[in-house]
């Protein structure tokens, strides 16, 4: 399939993260944007600084994609099933749009496919990739014809984007920060290097600034994001992931600090000891494991093997017994056999992760991976995915009910149909279980006890503030 076919409307797999961001309410006389945004994390936090680029341009909230002058989709390139989510959702907010409003694209698809984007969908006024974003607001201004009446250096910053600090307050008690973009490593299946481009890394000063006018706006859980995150630094004179930790771990206001995307090969002892040892880092590794055969990590370009994973989830429990931990692993990668699925259940059966997500190998057009013999087919892929998927759902309902009887403190995150929605250390937001309160507003830190369970969420009683 293109990566950019249209395509009848598939919603079965959807990115893991798909949401809608709002600009702030300003003038009535400012052109409108309306931003919808697909993908992971790392994307989110990009259209987060777009909104403030273009907020602090005069551009306003639109209260609907159909009242917006501006219409803009911050796509997803990673795997097929994402873009044709993206496309899909161009194409929706196409027809929905006004019919003098501007359709704009842009993120890791407009990247990736920024030409076959622009000939293939018409109805985009603009297509604009990761690397002119600096670009966006002099190109809008051009498609709206307008000029404000107050022209401020912020409409003509030409800064990179990672350095921008500004976002709107969010919603939630928790946020993303991204503190490098791009990635060094060669994994055979993975195209991002190709789009996202090699390790940038961020100063430190530059992201402690942006953790604090976050923590100032009532954000008390920031999680760290990057393509590889325990490799920051490495690129730069900057110091390293653990120096960074230790930096910004003091600002006002934090309670929570969470890393995400962890390379094993970049998990160094040093990491693991002020990860359990920093009060403010929460004990969550998310690991980014990929498989327990050493045949299939070696095709993958991944160094490892089962047991070394297996010697790095213990060298974390030694240190913190009661760690959380999440890996994604890739099923029907080409030349995975029988044997290997098994070996990766057992592995599974063996470790015990807390949390685990399982993806069908996409072929990915530039990777090595996508040309290689022994190709999966999509049944294939699926039948050994749901197989896995449901010895992991018997790992993940079996640790959380080992959760029952324990005090934790734990964030409110939102109230739904009257009961609030918490999490503690152990849960992600979007991706992991949650915790049911009887009481509680957004944004509260609470101390709980966990009376119930069932399959990822739990039930829990509020002993008091924490």
């Amino acid at each position: 399939m293109s990566p950019i076919s249209r395509t009848e409307h598939h919603r079965a797999l959807q990115p893991r993260l798909a949401s809608t961001v709002r600009l702030p309410s300003m003038t009535p006389t400012a052109p409108t944007i309306w931003l919808t945004t697909l993908g992971c994390a790392k994307n989110q936090v990009d259209s987060d600084k777009i909104t403030g680029m273009l907020t602090a341009a005069g551009y306003a909230e639109a209260s609907s994609p159909e009242s917006a002058d501006v219409v803009m989709v911050n796509t997803c390139g990673f795997i097929e099933p994402a873009r044709r989510e993206s496309v899909d959702t161009i194409l929706d907010l196409a027809g929905a749009k006004r019919g003098d409003a501007s359709l704009v694209v842009v993120g890791c698809m407009a990247q990736r496919y920024e030409a076959e984007l622009t000939e293939a969908l018409p109805e985009a006024d603009a297509v604009l990739g990761l690397d002119r974003y600096s670009e966006l607001v002099d190109r809008l201004d051009a498609l709206r014809r307008w000029t404000p009446l107050t022209i401020g250096s912020a409409r003509r910053s030409h800064m990179d984007i990672l350095y921008e600090t500004r976002r709107p307050t969010p919603t939630t008690p928790y946020a993303y920060v991204k503190v490098a973009e791009g990635c060094d490593k060669l994994c055979t299946f993975c195209a991002i290097p190709q789009f996202r481009g090699k390790q940038r890394s961020r100063s430190p000063e530059n992201i402690r600034d942006e953790i604090a006018e976050l923590a100032a706006a009532g954000v008390a859980e920031i999680g760290l994001v990057a393509q590889d995150l325990a490799a920051y630094g490495r690129d730069t004179d900057a110091p390293d992931i653990v120096e960074l930790i230790r930096y910004v771990s003091d600002v006002d206001g934090l309670r929570r600090l969470r890393l995400y995307y962890l390379y094993p090969r970049e998990i160094r002892p040093t990491l693991i000891e002020e990860m359990t040892g920093n009060p403010i880092i929460a004990d969550y590794f998310d690991l980014s494991l990929q498989h327990a055969s050493s045949r299939l990590l070696r095709a993958m370009k991944r160094p490892g093997s089962g047991d070394q994973h297996r010697d790095l989830i213990d060298r974390i429990r030694s240190l913190a017994p009661d760690a959380a931990m999440r890996s994604s692993f890739i099923v029907g990668f080409p030349g995975e056999t029988d044997d290997d699925v098994d070996d990766l259940a057992a592995f599974l059966d063996d470790v015990r992760l807390d949390w685990a997500g399982f993806f069908p190998y996409s072929p990915e057009e530039g990777t090595e991976a996508a040309v290689m013999d022994h190709q999966i087919s999509d049944s294939e892929k699926h039948t050994r995915l749901r197989h896995l998927q449901g010895v992991q759902d018997d790992i993940t309902t079996a640790r959380s009910i080992d959760q029952i009887g324990r005090t934790l403190t734990v964030v409110v995150d939102q109230v739904e149909d009257d009961r609030p929605v918490a999490r503690s250390y152990r849960e992600a937001p979007e991706i992991d279980g949650v915790i049911l309160l009887d009481e509680g507003e957004p944004g509260e830190w609470l101390t709980v006890e966990i009376t119930g369970g069932y399959g990822t969420d739990l039930d829990a009683i509020v002993r008091g503030p924490a």
